[in-house]
C-alpha cells in the first residue's frame, strides 16, 4: 500500500476520516495563529468500528509533535491499539536507530536529523549524553532538518513492505514500523488525518501484492530441511497443536525454522499447524502447496472465524490421543515461542499417571458484559469463569483431551467462543469426577515475553528467529524488535 500525501502545518483545524482511494482532495493550506501548546498531527490507519463506545483500532497510529512533549524536542512517535490497549511506542528523538537494532525490510526504524557538531561516531554521541548528564550545554546543530514545519508544504509517503511500514517525507526516509503481531494489511479500512493540518491532496493506492497475504513464496523457503518426518509408529509424549491462519505464512515459516526444529528429529514429540479456510481463494490454493510440502499442516474444514477457534482445540485433541497416541497435549499459538525441554521437565514433575492442566492459569476472572468482546448472561450466565489456563500455552493430559474428544463426538461437549475458558470449562467437569492437578506458572507468559520464559506470546517471526539463536547458546531470553 502506498499513499502520498500533501500536507501544510498550521494552528489548529482537523481533517475528516477518509477511506483508502477516496482522493485525491484539495485544500487551501491557510496560515493562522498559534492556539495550541503542542504542534502536532496524527495520522492513523484505522480497522472498522465495531462496538458502540469503543474507538476503532489504531493499526497505525503516526504522531509527529513538532515542539516535542517532556523532550522539549521535536519527536515522532509511532504505536497501534488494539482493543483498547495500546502497544509500546515505538519513538524517534533525532538519533538513528542503534547499529544492534533490527531493521524494517531494510529499513532503519528512526533516520538522524540532529547532530553534536561531531564526526557522527558512537564515541562521539556517547560524550554528547555524557555531557548533558554533568550539566555542559553544547550547541546542537542540524543534521538535517526535521521533516516537518508550521506553515511548510510536505509530501508524506506511507508504503507498506513485508515487514512494516514506512514513512518517508519529500522523498527521504524518516521511520519504520515493524507490523504488529495480530494485525495484517487488510484490517485497515480507512485513514484518520487529525490535528494541526491541512491537506493539499490525498492518493492512495489499493493494499499491496507483496503482502504475505498474496505473495507466500517470499516467505517459504521450500526446503527439505524444513519438512515434518513420518509419524512415529508408536505413541509419543507429547503433542504440539499450533493454532495458525491461513495467510500466516511467514509466522509458520518462523516456527519451523526455531523451536520447532529442536524436534524435528524426536520420536517422543510431534508438533503440527491447525489451520482453516481462508476467505480468499488464492491463499487457501497456497495454503494446500504448502501443507503438501511441509506435511505439518492440519487442514480443519471451515471458514476460519474467531467463533470457531474452539474447533481447532478440539481438533487438536482429537489428532494428540487417536493419530499420535499422546500422553500429554500442548496448545499454542503460531505467535508463541516455546522451550520444549522446559515445558517437558515441568509435566515430568507430576508423577506418571496423574490427570494435569499446566499454564498460566487464571482464578475467578469474570467475563466482559459490555464492549467488542462482551459475553452475554445467556452465553455465560455465571459470575466467574472456571479456572483456565491462558490460550497462547497450555498443556493437558491424554485423558482429558480423551474425554474432550468423546463428548464432542456425542454431542454433549459444551462450546464457548473463547477457546481457552472453553478448556477450562472442560478440565473442570473432568476434574468433578477425577482429580486434576493444576499447575499454575508465570513463565507461560500470557503478554510478551520473560527472561526464563517457558512460553512467550507475541512474538514476531524475527523475534522468533532471534530467541532461537540465544536459545541456541543456552539463553533463554526475550528479544525486544517491536
Amino acid at each position: 500500500m502506498r499513499s502520498d500525501v500533501g500536507f501544510a502545518h498550521h494552528a489548529g483545524g482537523e481533517t475528516p476520516r477518509r477511506p483508502p482511494g477516496e482522493g485525491p482532495q484539495d485544500l487551501v493550506p491557510p496560515r493562522g495563529e498559534q492556539t495550541m501548546m503542542v504542534s502536532q498531527f496524527i495520522m492513523e490507519l484505522q480497522g472498522l468500528k465495531t462496538v458502540d463506545g469503543e474507538d476503532p483500532p489504531r493499526i497505525l497510529h503516526f504522531n509527529p509533535r513538532l515542539k516535542g512533549d517532556w523532550s522539549g524536542r521535536p519527536v515522532i512517535e509511532q504505536n497501534t491499539c488494539y482493543r483498547m490497549q495500546w502497544g509500546t511506542p515505538l519513538r524517534c528523538e533525532g538519533w538513528r536507530s542503534r547499529a544492534d537494532d533490527e531493521t524494517v525490510d531494510g529499513f532503519r526504524k528512526c533516520e538522524k536529523w540532529i547532530r553534536d557538531d561531531d564526526d557522527g561516531s558512537e564515541e562521539s554521541k556517547t560524550m554528547w549524553w555524557l555531557n548533558r548528564l554533568i550539566g555542559r550545554t553544547k550547541k546542537v546543530s542540524v543534521d538535517w532538518p526535521y521533516p516537518f514545519g508550521e506553515g511548510k508544504l510536505f509530501v508524506l509517503t506511507l508504503s507498506a513492505g513485508l515487514e512494516g511500514y514506512h514513512i518517508s517525507v519529500d522523498g527521504r526516509h524518516v521511520t519504520s514500523f515493524p507490523y504488529r503481531t495480530g494485525f495484517v494489511l487488510d484490517d485497515a479500512t480507512g485513514l484518520s488525518l487529525t490535528g494541526d493540518l491541512d491537506v493539499q491532496s490525498i492518493f492512495a493506492a489499493s493494499l499491496p501484492t507483496s503482502h504475505p497475504s498474496f505473495a507466500p513464496q517470499r516467505h517459504l523457503e521450500m526446503s527439505i530441511e524444513w519438512q515434518a518426518p513420518p509419524l512415529p509408529d508408536g505413541p509419543v509424549d507429547l503433542f504440539i497443536g499450533i493454532l495458525s491462519a491461513g495467510n500466516h505464512f511467514a509466522e509458520r515459516m518462523a516456527v519451523r525454522k526455531s523451536w520447532m526444529s529442536s524436534i524435528r528429529g524426536s520420536s517422543n514429540i510431534v508438533a503440527r499447524f491447525f489451520v482453516a479456510l481462508h476467505g480468499r481463494k488464492e491463499v487457501n490454493v497456497e495454503l494446500r502447496k504448502e501443507a503438501e510440502f511441509f506435511g505439518d499442516i492440519v487442514l480443519v474444514p471451515f471458514m476460519d472465524s474467531y467463533d470457531l477457534v474452539v474447533l481447532k482445540t478440539v481438533a487438536i485433541c482429537e489428532y494428540g490421543v487417536r493419530a499420535v497416541s499422546a500422553k500429554y497435549v500442548m496448545k499454542c499459538d503460531d505467535d508463541t515461542f516455546v522451550r520444549v525441554d522446559a515445558v517437558m521437565k515441568q509435566v515430568e514433575k507430576i508423577p506418571h499417571g496423574k490427570s494435569l492442566y499446566i499454564g498460566n492459569i487464571n482464578y475467578y476472572h469474570k467475563p466482559l458484559r459490555s464492549g467488542k468482546w462482551a459475553v452475554t448472561y445467556e452465553e455465560w450466565p455465571e459470575e466467574d469463569y472456571p479456572p483456565y489456563a491462558n490460550g497462547p500455552g497450555y498443556v493437558v493430559s491424554s485423558d482429558i483431551a480423551d474425554y474432550i474428544v468423546s463428548d464432542f463426538e456425542k454431542h454433549t461437549l459444551r462450546l464457548f467462543k473463547m477457546e481457552d475458558v472453553s478448556m477450562g470449562m472442560w478440565v473442570e467437569q473432568f476434574n468433578s469426577s477425577r482429580h486434576v492437578e493444576y499447575v499454575h506458572d508465570l513463565k507461560f507468559c500470557q503478554f510478551g515475553c520473560i527472561d526464563g520464559y517457558f512460553t512467550a506470546h507475541y512474538q514476531s517471526p524475527r523475534q522468533m528467529m532471534c530467541m532461537w539463536d540465544k536459545l541456541r547458546m543456552g539463553k533463554p531470553r526475550c528479544c525486544n524488535m517491536r
